[in-house]
């Protein structure tokens, strides 16, 4: 797995390059630990005063985990499903802990574990070829790697996020939070180059950064703000709903997030929303070992598999979720994901 994760020293820069572009640089177990262990070692390096982070390819930061690989491991019934997601969230809790500068060039395809390893970090860059995204619950899973802590602080707009996978451009998520800065993707060599020689990280982020055109986002977010201000999925529905069939000026847009919100799997949205409940105020370590306990429950249900099945493999876009209807989500049941799992930090 080496070579899938580049580790290099650069005078004053420990550089990360996730170098598996023809999968846009999905994260498997190896190279989280390979990101771990690279982690450690900076960290205790005292010339290293600053890490960076990039994909290779020009496509893709990280598309995020490789789910197609826990799939099969699920339907095998062996621990590969327990040990990726342990291995991923140990690497994401020692990036929220880092000591020193950590700078994501977030540059092409983010998603899902692709922001695990960036939205902890101190310096998060957007480009005009970034598009960021949590799209899980269209695949039956949930917001992980320690997002549940970053989404649930932004109260509607992170609910927003979670429960439609909205994709957003540089300039939205700038606008959102997610990124720190944007850049025009061909200075980033050179913002590269001035942390290798030791320059100030915010003086040197500051010298690569621009001014993005308008956010889409932003004309939207008081919509957002007040239509996904309520804590449940059915609330948020029927405030989407009501908007629609008004006829104003967010009528269009209200209609079709809610169609979007209707096309995710129910359990997913459901426990989702309760995941960001509790990530509002938890750390980001406690965030993950709700996380943890989660995803070891879904191993055991249904809506992972089907949304994999129907997203990544069969490719038919038509996921059977179980069970079809948010009325049909028990209570108990998502309550059961937080009950008593082990966690993987003992």
């Amino acid at each position: 797995m080496d070579d899938e994760v580049l580790v290099e020293t650069r005078g004053a820069l420990g550089l990360l390059t996730l170098n598996r572009p023809q999968a846009l640089n999905a994260l498997n177990k190896g190279m989280c630990a390979t990101l771990h262990a690279a982690l450690d070692a900076f960290a205790a390096d005292a010339a290293v005063r600053a890490v960076a982070i990039r994909g290779a390819g020009g496509r893709a930061f990280c598309a995020g985990g490789d789910v197609v690989s826990v799939w099969h491991a699920g339907r095998a019934g062996t621990d590969g499903w327990e040990r990726f997601f342990a291995t991923e969230y140990r690497m994401n809790a020692a990036i929220a802990a880092f000591p020193k500068p950590y700078v994501a060039l977030i540059d092409g395809v983010t998603m899902g574990g692709g922001v695990g390893v960036s939205v902890h970090g101190s310096h998060r860059i957007a480009t005009e070829r970034t598009l960021w995204a949590m799209p899980e619950t269209g695949i039956g899973m949930v917001p992980d790697v320690g997002s549940s802590a970053v989404l649930g602080r932004m109260g509607p707009l992170g609910r927003f996020l979670a429960l439609t996978g909205a994709r957003l451009d540089g300039a939205e998520a700038l606008a959102a939070g997610v990124a720190t800065h944007y850049a025009p993707s061909d200075r980033l060599d050179a913002l590269l180059g001035a942390l290798a020689d030791g320059q100030a990280v915010d003086d040197a982020v500051g010298l690569a950064a621009d001014a993005p055109g308008p956010a889409r986002l932003a004309g939207n977010r008081a919509a957002i703000d007040r239509l996904f201000a309520g804590r449940t999925v059915g609330a948020i529905l029927a405030a989407l709903d009501g908007e629609a069939a008004a006829g104003g000026e967010h009528s269009a847009w209200a209609a079709k997030e809610a169609a979007t919100v209707r096309r995710m799997s129910p359990t997913a949205c459901v426990l989702a929303l309760e995941l960001l409940a509790r990530g509002a105020h938890a750390s980001v370590r406690a965030a993950l070992e709700n996380e943890y306990r989660a995803v070891l429950r879904l191993k055991a249900g249904h809506d992972f598999y089907e949304g994999v099945r129907a997203q990544l493999i069969d490719k038919d876009r038509a996921p059977k979720w179980v069970p079809e209807t948010l009325d049909a989500v028990d209570g108990a049941e998502i309550a059961a994901h937080f009950a008593g799992a082990a966690v993987p930090w003992g």
